[in-house]
């Protein structure tokens, strides 16, 4: 899969409350997370980003608690996928169970600057910047995961089957 957008940084421990406030966990309409996707982190965020633009977040992106509305909340706000230094336990299952691309790299954080655009090619597991003169290696997901995503989420997937 080939992922292309802005990138939109967040530093460390951007917890899930950050990600969708839980004043607004009193519904589960894709939508209407969306709308509120990351506004306790940047309250501009949804007016800014276009579809198919990326997260990028430094160490233990989704820490906090393990709401579902979180993955759900950035995949419907149309952002394509999440890149980080690492992810908390808790919201990396559930960015696959929920079909929300999330990728691992060390190096991106620090040499990608907000609104630049890149290219990520899961399949290769590299990550460019859109003029080529930049490239970084992504840490691979396993082939089930990678199942998830193109089915669009576990209930997708065992409807599937």
């Amino acid at each position: 899969m080939i992922y292309k957008g802005r990138v939109w940084k967040f530093g460390d421990n951007i917890d899930t409350d950050a990600i969708i406030p839980a004043r607004y966990l009193n519904t589960s309409d894709p939508g209407e997370l969306a709308a509120h996707c990351m506004e306790d982190a940047d309250p501009e965020f949804i007016g800014k980003i276009k579809e198919g633009d990326i997260i990028l977040g430094g160490e233990n992106f989704g820490c906090g608690s393990s709401r579902e509305h979180a993955p759900i909340a950035i995949k419907a706000a149309g952002i394509s996928c999440v890149v980080a230094k690492s992810f908390a336990r808790i919201f990396y299952r559930n960015s696959f169970n929920m079909g929300l691309p999330i990728f691992e790299s060390s190096e991106l954080w620090g040499a990608i600057q907000e609104g630049e655009e890149i290219s990520l090619d899961s399949a290769q597991g590299k990550i460019s910047t859109i003029n080529g003169n930049k490239t970084f290696s992504i840490n691979p997901i396993p082939p089930f995961m990678e199942e998830l995503i193109a089915d669009g989420g576990l209930m997708k997937h065992i409807a599937k089957i």
